[in-house]
């Protein structure tokens, strides 16, 4: 009888075309399948959390695969870690219950968006950082991130192409960090997330941050349901999924 597998995956995705198989394109979930592959000796799919766009990271992303087999999950972890290339780490496998669905089981997931806000760029760490050097004004931003604390319909910040049934979704918590007078870290808490949902609020936060709308035209931008009205789609290297709720 099948197993059921559940792994934990840290991912640089500055090299990758996201988290879902694509025909000939590099992407983790191609990688860690090939992997599976060498390791069995059958085809294996692997079932994600949900996806991420290209070049966008995880420390906590979520997969779970079924799979015939006497090896444990000690030996898929020690195996996986072996044959997946430095940018893709397993960071824990176990056996779960048979009834475990990777994405359909998930109460909520954490998103960090990462902005280095100074007047110098950096040398390190820039791939993982959106690079603004006008100040930002932190409290205007704070305001406007308060306005999408709850259940509201995201269609203004919904990327194109987005595979859902509707476009409302809870945000659980969103606050922003200021660490060491440089970077400041968004981070959004939700039930789910729409396609590039996380990227729009981001980028319409740096136009009130930048004094180009205020917080109460964020606002009105969320309640408009326009994705017009909203500011540029920020770019990917400085997204994070942190972590996902089962």
């Amino acid at each position: 009888m099948p197993k059921n597998f559940k792994l934990i995956i840290e991912y640089d995705g500055r090299s990758y075309h996201g988290w879902q198989r694509q025909k000939n394109l590099r992407t983790i979930q191609g990688e860690i399948e090939k992997a599976l592959m060498r390791m069995t000796g059958n085809k294996v799919s692997l079932t994600g959390s949900g996806r991420t766009d290209a070049g966008v990271h995880a420390f906590g992303q979520v997969a779970g695969f079924h799979c015939d087999t006497n090896l444990l999950p000690k030996e898929f972890y020690r195996g996986l870690n072996s044959l997946l290339p430095d940018d893709i780490v397993i960071k824990e496998c176990k056996e779960v219950d048979e009834k475990f669905h990777a994405r359909y089981d998930v109460k909520n997931k954490t998103y960090s968006y990462r902005i280095l806000n100074c007047y110098t760029p950096a040398a390190i760490g820039r791939q993982y950082a959106w690079f603004i050097r006008k100040k930002l004004d932190l409290n205007a931003m704070e305001s406007a991130v308060s306005h999408i604390i709850g259940a509201h319909d995201f269609k203004a910040f919904e990327g194109t192409g987005s595979p859902r049934s509707h476009t409302i979704r809870n945000i659980i918590d969103a606050k922003i960090k200021e660490k060491n007078d440089q970077y400041l870290y968004i981070e959004i808490k939700a039930d789910g997330f729409l396609k590039y949902m996380v990227r729009n609020i981001v980028g319409t936060l740096a136009d009130v941050g930048l004094h180009k709308i205020t917080p109460d035209d964020f606002k009105q931008i969320l309640l408009s349901m326009d994705r017009n009205k909203a500011g540029a789609t920020a770019p990917p290297h400085g997204l994070f999924l942190m972590h996902v709720k089962y």
